[in-house]
Formats: structure tokens, C-alpha cells, sequence
């Protein structure tokens, strides 16, 4: 097998090896931090990534040195035959980690066949371990079904993180329950900043901030200490004695773990994002729809990978045409 080479370099010398696929802006939950109680006007079908594009394009950049790829929605479990898809993406020479985020609530179902077709870990969203705020936060009673997913993910072995977006007036009161999910089971829990990404004019409230969650999580857990994980990964990880699994904390709104940025997102309509907070730097649709060569889009996405920005806080500051974020982070894939 022919090593790859990290050709997606931008000019801060960081190596992008990591791509999130966006397939889809549906979500079957209203979490009000990313999307308006209404929900978003969503996309013609005929807007959005077919499966073989998405194929040709992950083909494409594992030729450029892309080894891990994370599938994002929306909510991926919507879109149907989502499997035929992860099977075509793992088959793709060079893709090292294929992995997937959700919310849960059509997950289970399915696990069996993700471990058999050995998806590296599932990164589970989960707001409140309280069913009624869990209903309050996500505007739909669906919270039994994404506990489900949970055990079946955790008993088929499947490595599980769980993604909590702290939210001032909201969860913050559970910080330290959903921490202890960790003391008998051997999952990552991550506590994210919440970002502006709901799909209206932000109003900007108090963000609970990454050391306001550690202050509180070493409150509970005086022995909590920062270990070494993977360098390019967004989540500050803690252990302590107590806990059988760790802990994350995302600085997601400071943007304090920019300088390790080795990702690019594809948005489900086929729009590449150097960053989360840019508006869009490349369509890889319509070159793709109108003849363009595999040759000259990887030619292309060299060139767009050397213009990212240094950190996400200049890419919200050059966001082209755009007074402001608001759009839904469903449409962005996160």
C-alpha cells in the first residue's frame, strides 16, 4: 500500500488530515441552541450531496492525505440508506477512522451493523440527563430512546463520547451528573461552550465558559488533572480516581484550541468550510456538476486549505458578505 502524503497544508504549517461530512440540514429534534422551535427552511434534496459525490470527493481527499473521517448531519440517522454509505466510505483506501455523531433517537437500530462494519467510536449528543429538560431543551420527547442508544452503543463495545453544550439558564445544573456518567463507565464526557450557531440574529447571553466548567467539575472532583490526548483534538481531557472514564471540556466559543486545527468540513450541500466560523469558502458541488477533473478539484482544494485562517476568531472576523452569524449549526454539520 502506497503511504499517503499530507498534501492539505495551510501556511501555518498544520497538515489537514481530518474531513467531517455533513449529509444532510434535517434533524428530527429542535434543540434551541442550533435551530429556531419552527425549524430551518430545509434544502431541495436535489441541493444536497448525492452518495457517489460524496464518495468521489472522501475518494479525493484521502488522495490528499485525509485518513479520518467523522459523518455529521443534521441528523445523519434520517437520511436513508446510511449505511451503504459508511460501508462505501470505509472501503476507501487510506480512510483510517470512520466515525459518527448523532443525537441518538434513530441510532439503535443500527448499532449491530456499525460494529460489524467497525465505526471507531460515535460521538452521542446529550444535553440533560433530566427528561423533562432534556424536552424543554430539545422541543421533542424523545429522551428514553436516546438513553436506548446509549447501552447498545456502550454494550457492542462501540467507544462513546458524549457531547453536553452547557448552557447558561438552561443545564448548567448538571454538570456534575452528566460527569458522573463517567464513574462507572468507560466513556469520554465533553462539556462544550455554546456557540452562535442557531439559526436566528444571535443575542449573545452569558456563555458559560470553559474554566466556569472546570471550576465547577473540580468543585466535585478536587483530583481532576489535565491528561495528554491527541494534540489536534478540540476537548481539554481530565481524569481523577474516581472515574472510570474521563473528561472533556470544548472551548468551542473562545476558540482556544484553534493552533492544533487539522479538520475541513463539508456542508451536505457540498460547500467546503476551512472553519467552522467562515461562511464558506468552496463549492465542491458545482465544480463536481459542471465536468470539473478529479485532478483539478484536488488542485483547487490545495490552493483553498493554504487560505484558512490562523484561528476561528479571524475567520468570523473575514466572513465574506455576512453582517453576522445565523445560520443553523444543522446546516453546517458542526
Amino acid at each position: 500500500m502506497q503511504k499517503q502524503q499530507h498534501i492539505l497544508t495551510d501556511n501555518w504549517g498544520r497538515q489537514m488530515d481530518y474531513l467531517r461530512i455533513a449529509i444532510t440540514d434535517r434533524c428530527n429534534l429542535r434543540c434551541f441552541y442550533c435551530m429556531p422551535e419552527e425549524g430551518i427552511h430545509y434544502l431541495p434534496k436535489k441541493e444536497l450531496l448525492t452518495y457517489e459525490e460524496i464518495l468521489r470527493l472522501t475518494q479525493i481527499f484521502s488522495s490528499l492525505g485525509v485518513k479520518k473521517v467523522r459523518i455529521t448531519g443534521g441528523e445523519p440517522f434520517i437520511r436513508k440508506d446510511l449505511m451503504h454509505l459508511l460501508k462505501g466510505i470505509k472501503a476507501i483506501e487510506g480512510i483510517e477512522s470512520l466515525n459518527i455523531t448523532t443525537n441518538g433517537v434513530l441510532t439503535e437500530s443500527f448499532i449491530p451493523e456499525m460494529k460489524e462494519l467497525g465505526i471507531n467510536h460515535v460521538n452521542l449528543s446529550l444535553d440533560s440527563l433530566d427528561p423533562e429538560n432534556f424536552f424543554r431543551i430539545t422541543r421533542r420527547n424523545e429522551y428514553q430512546k436516546v438513553m436506548s442508544t446509549l447501552d447498545a452503543l456502550l454494550s457492542h463495545g462501540i467507544h462513546t463520547k458524549i457531547n453536553m453544550v452547557v448552557m447558561n439558564g438552561k443545564n448548567e445544573g448538571e454538570i456534575i451528573s452528566m460527569a458522573e456518567l463517567a464513574r462507572h463507565k468507560n466513556i469520554e464526557v465533553r462539556f462544550i461552550e455554546e456557540m452562535p450557531f442557531n439559526g436566528s440574529e444571535t443575542q449573545q447571553s452569558k456563555i458559560w465558559s470553559a474554566p466556569q466548567i472546570l471550576e465547577t467539575l473540580r468543585s466535585h472532583y478536587p483530583n481532576l488533572t489535565a491528561i495528554q490526548g491527541d494534540p489536534h483534538a478540540p476537548a481539554t481531557q481530565y481524569t481523577s480516581p474516581e472515574l472510570n472514564g474521563s473528561i472533556g471540556i470544548i472551548a468551542a466559543y473562545s476558540r482556544s484550541f484553534c493552533h492544533g486545527c487539522n479538520r475541513i468540513r463539508l456542508t451536505a450541500t457540498g460547500t467546503i468550510k476551512n472553519c467552522l466560523y467562515d461562511n464558506g469558502v468552496l463549492d465542491l458541488k458545482e465544480l463536481m456538476r459542471s465536468g470539473t477533473s478529479d485532478d483539478q478539484i484536488k488542485e483547487t482544494l490545495i490552493s483553498t486549505v493554504k487560505k484558512k485562517e490562523k484561528d476561528g476568531i479571524i475567520a468570523e472576523a473575514n466572513r465574506q458578505n455576512d453582517a453576522g452569524i445565523t445560520e443553523s449549526m444543522s446546516t453546517i454539520g458542526g
